[in-house]
């Protein structure tokens, strides 16, 4: 069973990085529900830059932290679809790891391992005699 579960896992974190490496660059570049509500009231030019009228989105502004994976791209990665594939790559790995450590924490732990005052624990369904 062990097994499954680990072919499992391994598949899942396979198609993941697939996914966001190669599919996510070539997700849609149109603004999604929150940008557009945002862009409504304004007029833009051709490059999309806002020309005229009253909208939130005037009022936008480049984040102030920045990061090495900020605008969906890796810093530095002129090419902007490697760029975007490997942040997509490291976020799955990020993310992989920081719920496999949670897991992990959390797992149950078998009947052979040791328990809180430092003896083994009795199997399941057996009785504990002194």
């Amino acid at each position: 069973m062990r097994k499954r579960l680990w072919g499992f896992v391994v598949g899942g974190l396979l198609v993941a990085l697939l996914l966001a490496g190669v599919v996510s660059s070539f997700a849609s570049s149109h603004p999604d529900g929150l940008d557009s509500s945002l862009r409504e009231g304004c007029t833009f030019d051709a490059d999309d830059n806002i020309t005229g009228g009253s909208c939130p989105a005037q009022r936008e502004k480049d984040h102030e932290v920045g990061g090495p994976l900020a605008d969906y791209g890796v810093a530095g990665i002129d090419n902007e679809f490697l760029s975007t594939g490997l942040s997509g790559v490291v976020g799955v790995l990020l993310t992989f790891a920081v719920a496999g450590g949670a897991f992990w924490l959390v797992r149950r732990r078998g009947p052979r391992e040791e328990g809180a005052a430092g003896r083994e624990r009795a199997p399941a369904g057996a009785s504990v005699r002194e």
